[in-house]
């Protein structure tokens, strides 16, 4: 009868050995500052993961942040002889892609020529001139940097090159924010990095996730925020650009935006207003709707269609009011 219930007891503990953990799964909520703005992450787990997730953060912050003085991209920028690491690689090679597929609207080396025009690191100041403008542009352009993989480095034909992951990097947080949840078990959460999101499965009301596309206004405090479209959604990676709040008025009084195209050196000039993308990751959408918005719309459009994971929604200033333009999956890709 002893060994009869020292096997019993044996089993039984072997049994908790095995048993998956029962810990009740709930929704949990952080916030805070990054990149310069804010970030909301609601994730279904079974304990709060925000020391993670803030670690996540600060990796990437160390590595593409160009206000960090030591972060990688801004040594790669001084020319030290500094290593790359992954977070680095991932947004270049996907920068050098989607450059291709806009024909040069989308690129990382155009930072001196927004920190020209006073949207950058440097203050608003006078407009700048042909000459100025020609300076800069003998330095701006992807086909002058390259990514030596093997030895983990950035070559520079010109010392002046500088990179910048600013348009970037809030999609790539989003997905790096992602990874590490769906790394944990999670299945339902959403990643909002400064408007950028990736989100899966369902929120905490047990239904589809809802995401406002913002109307245009011209509010460049921010302040002012009216909803052009709810959409619902399960899984989706989105993000969006726009030029009705990052703009002032030169000494001319003419207005300039804060998106500046890289082939021309100058503040794009066209009636769309803003740019919301659906891709297969947060950074290669972040990237697309900011070269939607170099493009303008019937350049944009035709990218996108050209682009198999990607689906678009313009608005589009039009008289005295806005229109919609929606690319051809744009209704596929939001409601599956």
């Amino acid at each position: 009868m002893k060994q009869k219930r020292t096997l019993i007891a044996f089993a039984a503990a072997a049994l908790l050995l095995v048993m998956p953990s029962c810990e009740k799964k709930k929704y949990y909520y952080n916030e805070g500052l990054v990149f310069g703005t804010y970030y909301n992450i609601r994730y279904e787990a079974t304990r709060d993961m925000e020391p993670e997730i803030k670690a996540e953060l600060a990796r990437m912050d160390e590595s593409l942040s160009i206000y960090n003085k030591k972060s990688i991209i801004s040594r790669v920028n001084r020319n030290d002889d500094v290593q790359v690491d992954s977070l680095f690689v991932v947004m270049f090679k996907t920068a050098e892609e989607v450059t291709k597929l806009s024909d040069g609207a989308f690129d990382i080396t155009c930072g001196p020529l927004v920190n020209e025009w006073g949207f950058g690191t440097k203050e608003k100041g006078h407009t700048p001139t042909q000459h100025q403008i020609d300076s800069i542009l003998k330095f701006v352009g992807f086909q002058y940097v390259y990514l030596d993989e093997e030895n983990h480095r950035v070559a520079k034909m010109d010392t002046r090159i500088q990179l910048d992951a600013s348009a970037i990097a809030k999609g790539y947080g989003c997905d790096v924010i992602a990874n590490y949840l769906a790394s944990q078990g999670c299945e339902n959460y959403l990643v909002d990095i400064g408007g950028e999101v990736v989100c899966k499965g369902h929120s905490s009301k047990g239904a589809k996730w809802r995401l406002g596309i913002t109307k245009p206004i011209d509010d460049p405090t921010g302040e002012i925020e009216e909803i052009e479209e709810i959409i619902e959604v399960n899984d989706v990676c989105i993000a969006s650009s726009g030029n009705y709040r990052r703009f002032y008025y030169d000494d001319g009084g003419e207005r300039r935006s804060h998106t500046v195209d890289p082939r021309t050196g100058y503040p794009v000039n066209h009636s769309l207003l803003s740019a919301t993308v659906v891709a297969k990751s947060g950074i290669r959408a972040d990237a697309l709707a900011t070269a939607c918005m170099v493009l303008g719309e019937e350049k944009a459009l035709d990218m996108i269609e050209k682009t198999e994971d990607a689906s678009c929604h313009l608005i589009i200033a039009d008289g005295d009011g806005t229109r919609i333009s929606v690319s051809s999956r744009w209704m596929a890709d939001v409601t599956e």
